[in-house]
């Protein structure tokens, strides 16, 4: 591929599967491919993680839910977790990148095929994954958002759905057929058919964005609290609760996260974690766990959850850079081409030489990238960038 295909967005392309109407919902969702495909890696501190993400609250609120409280007793607390900007999407996108490519929006983007995600590196091991999206019309759906048909109200929004943003997923009609409506996680469990990796996205009710964090705190209760006792969920599995950004955006962008399963080990429950970690860290913890490559982004350095990184002895590392701790609030984006104040800047080339805990980037993102790597803008380091402080060379 050439450096000028590499570094450029590909040509425009024109999203399929967007249609609401009713009869074109029933029609789609009457042919749409589906897909619970199943496996079973051995992971070094769990078998399958479920993430579920919650919406836009303040860490000492989100801490003072009743129903988040309960499951901080059975799990652990992370007390020093953050997103990684403002406003939504870029955090759902960086989630599973590695990045956000300078996004400050919630608008209809895409990401161009050549940069890769999670996806990449769980297939290229054999390990299936999905995603559950509640009220998503039907399954590989790409619109930009899906009504509640009685009320009218806000249901399912594409900003809350990571893989559907990239382009290297909704091309491929296999991977398409892995995002799903959240009422396929029932039939997957009963028939013991669920991933062992799987992101759950609440609609923009049960999420807490359109209401509030006692409505998301209820929802979660009454959607997990009957799994952490169903042998068909309970598979040496760790789960995930946490949320995409605060509410207050003049304060640090501080995030609750809590840890449940049975993959937490029994001293551990309602016990607290203040390591520092970020979105990055949910994909450093599956690649720590499963032995992948990398994607050679903010991913590599990122700390694995502790009692994660104890099992593979690896160490957690405290924020140790200039700017300091305290002058970084993750409350805006950095320049980049999903920019809308200045997309001037080309994709970021990731680091195809990057190797951190004995994990070297995915051999495909080297062929496509390797040629550039001293145009590169990421360490493995813990240390991020924002706003404020870009990443060097911006």
């Amino acid at each position: 591929m050439s450096a000028r295909g590499t570094c450029s967005l590909e040509g425009p392309r024109t999203a399929q599967n967007t249609a609401t109407g009713a009869a074109d919902v029933a029609a789609a969702a009457a042919t749409a491919k589906t897909l619970s495909p199943v496996s079973h890696v051995k992971g070094k501190a769990f078998d399958r993680i479920a993430i579920i993400w919650l919406e836009n609250t303040d860490y000492d609120t989100a801490k003072g839910d009743p129903n988040l409280a309960y499951f901080a007793q059975k799990g652990i607390t992370l007390s020093n977790a953050f997103a990684v900007t403002h406003p939504s999407e870029p955090n759902y996108a960086a989630a599973i990148s590695g990045d956000y490519f300078g996004m400050d929006n919630d608008n209809f983007n895409a990401f161009p095929s050549n940069i890769s995600t999670v996806v990449d590196l769980l297939e290229a091991r054999g390990i299936s994954w999905g995603e559950y999206q509640e009220d998503m019309p039907y399954t590989g759906f790409e619109g930009m958002a899906y009504v509640n048909q009685q009320t009218g109200a806000n249901d399912y929004v594409r900003k809350h759905n990571p893989a559907i943003l990239y382009n290297s997923v909704t091309t491929n009609p296999t991977r398409l057929a892995h995002i799903k409506n959240l009422t396929t996680f029932a039939t997957d469990l009963a028939a013991n058919k669920l991933p062992q990796w799987m992101f759950i996205t609440p609609n923009m009710t049960s999420d807490g964005h359109d209401t509030s964090v006692t409505t998301a705190g209820s929802w979660v209760r009454t959607f997990l609290d009957p799994l952490l006792t169903n042998p068909h969920f309970m598979q040496n599995t760790l789960v995930l609760i946490t949320f995409d950004e605060n509410h207050t955006y003049t304060i640090q962008n501080r995030i609750l996260g809590i840890l449940v399963g049975d993959a937490v080990p029994a001293h551990l429950a309602g016990t607290t974690d203040a390591t520092y970690y970020n979105h990055y860290s949910e994909i450093a913890t599956v690649e720590a766990n499963w032995g992948l490559h990398t994607l050679g982004r903010w991913d590599v350095g990122a700390n694995v959850y502790k009692f994660v990184a104890d099992k593979v002895r690896e160490q957690v590392r405290p924020w140790t850079g200039t700017p300091a701790f305290a002058e970084m609030f993750f409350n805006t984006s950095y320049p980049g081409l999903f920019n809308s104040k200045n997309a001037s800047v080309p994709l970021p080339v990731p680091d195809t030489k990057a190797c951190y805990a004995g994990r070297t980037v995915l051999p495909e993102i080297v062929r496509t990238w390797g040629s550039l790597v001293k145009r590169t803008v990421y360490d493995t380091g813990v240390e991020v960038p924002d706003g404020a402080h870009p990443p060097k060379g911006y």
